[in-house]
């Protein structure tokens, strides 16, 4: 019994086709793995979870991750399009220290192409903040996210997070109200 087992699977195993995983146009539609299916149909809306250092080979990236959603198959080749990037949790914990507080963010915006997009962000203050400047940094981010996402593309928009200028930019503007140390992506899913 247990060898026809065996052997049914080992069979099903070799009907597998491979394809080849390209990466979105925002990081260069480059090769980055394969992954098996029975079918091109079956690998499509598969979510990989890579890490981003992998892709742009920058050691700065190493804490990030993306997630890439196959959205086409043909002739061996799956194409990608950027479901999500997000941080990870052992690398923001590290962020929280004592005597200063973390001020966590969730958004929805609209980027200039028009897709939908949650912005979970993660700041940490030099200091205690009372919760009136806090509230008051909050509503500022808001502001900032929907005028910085409105005025670029979705693809615009992940390429100022990986140069930082879309932190860079958000940090200037709230040190006003409260000085931060830390602002940090927690995840950004794109939608539609």
């Amino acid at each position: 019994m247990a060898t026809t087992a065996k052997q049914k699977g080992s069979e099903k195993w070799k009907t597998k086709q491979w394809f080849d995983v390209k990466t979105p146009d925002v990081f260069g539609n480059e090769v980055i793995g394969s992954i098996p299916a029975s079918d091109a149909k079956s690998a499509v809306n598969r979510v990989l979870k890579v890490s981003l250092s992998w892709i742009t080979h920058n050691p700065s990236h190493s804490f990030l991750n993306v997630g890439l959603r196959i959205d086409n198959a043909v002739n061996n080749a799956a194409t990608t399009k950027l479901d999500f990037i997000e941080n990870q949790f052992s690398y923001l914990h590290s962020l929280v220290k004592r005597h200063s507080d973390a001020i966590y963010t969730y958004d929805v915006a609209k980027s200039k192409d028009g897709k939908n997009m949650i912005v979970k962000l993660l700041l940490t203050t030099r200091n205690k903040s009372p919760y009136s400047k806090k509230h008051a940094v909050r509503l500022e981010l808001s502001k900032y996210i929907q005028e910085f996402c409105t005025a670029h593309t979705a693809d615009e928009f992940v390429k100022s997070i990986l140069s930082s200028e879309f932190q860079g930019e958000g940090l200037k503007r709230l040190n006003k109200i409260v000085p931060l140390s830390k602002f940090e992506i927690k995840r950004i899913e794109l939608k539609g």
